[in-house]
């Protein structure tokens, strides 16, 4: 798309020169001519009704969407953020909020963390709003990395450049869910192409990545009201009404910086405050609760997800980028039971790859050998064994020695395209020298980062020997990578800053499988009504001091007699841990209400969380807990089940208030009161559940895999 043409950089050449009113009018003028000739294209453009191809509709069967955006531009707006959001909320809306990163205002992390604090979400708009943005590709390159920078800094997800200027092949480069730089149709805005749809559509990269688009679909307030001088909002009421009769997308912006709230209206740029809020009374009153109000985010990582994974336009690929090539996955741990290497594995499995996989036997009469769903599943003589830290160091070296055999012996008959590495330990990575001289690829994947686990299993501190040890073997390994992929966003910044590699760290998150969780496979149970009602919590996985069980055991003694319908069961492989547990429950007397009854396999956790009503992780705070996002958490999500959870960084990072219950870490008082409250107030715990179900959406196993085999076939590319 054209993006700088002669009329526009004259403009934005002497804008600053002009004076805001001067703009205005000029603009006015131009704008107000040219309405006389677009009447066939505006505010409604025929044909923009078209459904995506294998579109399925919005989510829980609404009409529907509406999408509320703004866009602010000087410090006024910024002073008026808080009422703006205020008067949403008055009316039972959210929106998003975009600010300049580098324009002539600062908008402070108390007011980013406040909107967002609310369900409000904060968006990056443009660098520095000058009209500049798209001038030169080399230029914006350099740009975007600024942008991605706060984009980070931020924990957002959403870009708007200035002016709705856009290039959507540029802005690949940006690390974004989702762009908003488009229209419906638009004639008046200086770069007037439009998307000529009112639906979200897909915006893909060679590699296989993109972002998701969501053009603004109703006109801007600064177009209808200051240009146009419309003096109520009856262009806006009338495309809500053809737009929720089409099924599409109800999209505005808002400019904070124009709004007139009672007491600028002397003002001949404000907008009164009433058009805004005619227009949201519209949408309740006439269309009730028909349609779905999601942020921006949360639409873009739905789309996402209804995408049909393999191709930009929906229709299905058959192309097999990966086919015929080989791979080989080095696995401390059994592959059959471990879920994240196995789904990576049968990806590539299914993206055409051969894949042998060198793992461990957990009994001795299990082959040597065996092919399980089309991968070639090679088992070496030894077990895993939990005991002392030197027996640790001569199994994972034992395995090392296993793993360098398997790979030099088969790379000379095989020549590998692609090699695998599942810590821990790191340092199995170098098992794959011999490949890796031979021309293939090696990745490396960091469930853990070790420095903080064993930190927090056995209390080493940073000035420890053995962390220092780690860390380095850490950085080393990464650097001997090709590309290191990790589960999640305080993972990927530990390692990054350790390794000084963080262009080749990528993030694929350890979602779950629908193949085991889906809730359609189980009969709905009914959502416990109130403290008298059976309310039963659930905990699953590794049970070690670490995870806290023991604190969710004394809070169930503290609510045993204000909820006598309250029950905790929980299930794992029997520790030393549980059996403490089990004494524990005997000790406190609340053999009735809490439960331990021992490993269960995947199915049938997924088919026991059907039956619940919280998943609760009581995590304690330590080095590797404040970073981990536990898996458990996308489990339950997935399952249509609510989560207590610790407020740390690794959850914080993908999820705020409203999308899950947090509580304090090692808090007894406040994890009571939060289960006490999950119990007593049933609606809106179903509320948090299905905002944190959106973010559950976003990352699910079918997205991931996607990034995951995408980001296999970019390194595996050959050279341009």
């Amino acid at each position: 798309m054209k993006t700088g043409s002669l009329r526009n950089q004259l403009y934005y050449g002497v804008k600053p020169l002009l004076p805001a009113v001067m703009r205005r009018g000029i603009r006015g003028w131009f704008t107000r001519r040219k309405r006389e000739n677009v009447g066939h294209v505006w505010p409604i453009l025929p044909g923009s009704d078209a459904r995506p191809p294998d579109w399925r509709g919005w989510p829980h069967g609404k009409k529907f969407a509406v999408v509320l955006t703004h866009d602010v531009e000087e410090q006024g707006g910024v002073d008026q953020c808080r009422q703006l959001m205020e008067t949403e909320m008055r009316h039972g809306f959210r929106s998003s909020f975009n600010f300049v990163p580098e324009g002539n205002y600062k908008v402070s992390k108390e007011l980013r963390d406040e909107l967002t604090r609310n369900g409000f979400e904060v968006g990056i708009h443009d660098l520095q709003h000058d009209g500049k943005l798209y001038s030169d590709r080399q230029a914006f390159a350099q740009k975007a990395r600024r942008i991605n920078t706060y984009l980070k800094d931020w924990n957002a997800v959403g870009f708007r450049s200035g002016f709705m200027l856009h290039n959507l092949d540029w802005l690949h480069d940006l690390d974004i869910a989702y762009d908003a730089s488009t229209f419906d149709t638009d004639p008046f805005e200086p770069q007037p192409d439009c998307a000529g749809t009112i639906f979200p559509f897909w915006k893909e990269a060679p590699d296989g990545r993109g972002y998701v688009e969501l053009p603004y679909t109703l006109p801007q307030d600064s177009t209808l009201f200051l240009l146009l001088g419309e003096k109520s909002p009856d262009v806006w009421l009338k495309k809500i009404d053809w737009i929720a009769e089409r099924g599409g997308m109800v999209m505005l912006i808002v400019h904070p910086d124009y709004l007139d709230f009672g007491r600028n209206g002397t003002k001949t740029a404000a907008i009164p405050i009433r058009h805004y809020e005619t227009m949201l009374k519209h949408l309740r009153e006439k269309h009730g609760d028909t349609f779905w109000q999601p942020l921006a985010r949360d639409l873009a990582g739905w789309y996402r997800n209804q995408r049909i994974p393999g191709s930009a336009d929906g229709s299905r690929s058959e192309a097999k980028p990966l086919r015929k090539k080989r791979a080989a996955v080095i696995l401390y741990s059994y592959y059959a039971t471990d879920p994240r290497p196995r789904r990576e594995t049968e990806a590539l499995a299914r993206a055409g790859m051969e894949v042998d996989v060198l793992c461990l036997r957990k009994d001795a009469d299990l082959a040597a050998y065996e092919k399980i769903d089309g991968v070639n599943v090679h088992r070496a003589p030894l077990r895993r064994r939990r005991a002392g830290k030197m027996t640790y160091v001569v199994q994972y070296g034992t395995f090392f020695y296993h793993a360098l055999v398997f790979l030099t012996r088969r790379s000379f008959s095989r020549r590998y395209d692609l090699v695998h590495v599942h810590n821990m330990p790191d340092f199995l990575v170098f098992s794959a020298i011999v490949p890796r001289l031979l021309g293939a690829k090696v990745i490396l994947d960091l469930h853990d980062p070790m420095p903080e686990l064993l930190g927090g299993i056995y209390g080493y501190t940073q000035g420890d020997f053995a962390v220092k040890l780690l860390t380095m073997i850490e950085r080393l390994s990464i650097a001997f990578s090709d590309l290191t992929i990790t589960p999640n966003i305080a993972f990927k910044d530990v390692f990054a800053s350790r390794s000084s590699c963080a262009d080749k760290i990528e993030i694929v998150m350890n979602s779950p499988s629908r193949t085991h969780f889906d809730e359609k496979k189980y009969p709905a149970r009914p959502v416990a009504s109130g403290a008298g009602s059976p309310f039963v919590i659930m905990y699953h996985g590794l049970l070690v001091e670490r995870h806290g069980l023991d604190l969710a055991i004394h809070a169930m003694a503290r609510l045993r007699d204000r909820l006598p319908g309250l029950q905790l069961h929980f299930y794992g492989e029997e520790t030393e841990y549980a059996i403490a547990m089990v004494a524990l429950i005997k000790e406190l007397g609340v053999e009735n209400s809490v439960k331990y009854h021992g490993y269960k396999s995947q199915k049938e956790i997924a088919e026991i969380i059907s039956t619940i009503d919280l998943g609760i992780i009581p995590n304690r705070r330590n080095p590797f807990t404040e970073i981990n996002f536990p898996t458990r958490i996308f489990e339950y999500l997935t399952m249509g089940k609510p989560v207590l959870a610790p407020r740390t960084k690794g959850i914080s990072d993908y999820f705020s208030d409203g999308q899950i219950v947090f509580f304090e870490p090692e808090n007894i008082d406040d994890l009571t009161a939060k289960i006490e409250w999950a119990c007593r107030c049933p609606a809106e715990l179903q509320a948090v559940l299905q905002a944190g179900r959106v973010i559950c959406d976003q990352h699910a196993w079918a997205t991931e895999e996607k990034h995951f085999i995408g980001c296999v076939s970019k390194l595996l590319a050959p050279p341009a």
